[in-house]
């Protein structure tokens, strides 16, 4: 399909927002939330895990759903600032994360919902890093795509302002 350019750049927008929100999630939840399940106490740990999975859920699954969505658009309509196989990259990207989430972290949690262990442990620290390193590289991408975006429309554009034919000053 070709470029669409107004509606598919919200929809790039959405995604990117989406994206680094999600990044920045990720981020977090590797270096400071995960590494800290072992603090939480045996006596104490399935509730805190059932909290933590239903809690986590109401804040990841709407930026995830909008990753999911916009980028499955932006395959069949992009801006025209981005080629297809950059659209196609990202959706691919975003699935990843998604087979990772589901197949590998969800089987990890319920696990850990049945109570602490060192190992479970252990191996969803390890196992996450490939979702961080996934989210990182496609909000990289994507601002690398909206850079790119925005230093090209500035070029066309000098001066930075846009007037219509009917403003008045």
């Amino acid at each position: 399909m070709k470029p669409d350019c107004p509606r598919a750049t919200v929809i790039f927008l959405l995604h990117c927002l989406a994206g680094v929100f999600m990044t920045g999630v990720i981020w977090f939840v590797q270096v400071v939330h995960y590494p800290l399940f072992h603090q939480v106490g045996v006596g104490n740990f399935v509730r805190f895990e059932e909290q933590h999975a239903l809690l986590t859920t109401f804040v990841v699954m709407p930026p995830m759903l909008v990753e999911l969505v916009t980028a499955g658009f932006l395959v069949r309509r992009r801006p025209q600032f981005m080629a297809r196989h950059q659209a196609i990259t990202i959706l691919l990207l975003t699935v990843f994360i998604w087979l990772l989430t589901f197949i590998v972290h969800l089987p990890q949690h319920e696990l850990l919902g049945r109570g602490f262990s060192s190992e479970l442990h252990a191996d969803l620290v390890v196992t996450n890093w490939g979702r961080t390193i996934l989210w990182t590289l496609k909000s990289g991408l994507a601002m690398w795509l909206l850079l790119r975006a925005m230093v090209t429309a500035r070029s066309s554009d000098p001066q930075g302002v846009t007037v219509s034919a009917g403003a008045t000053g």
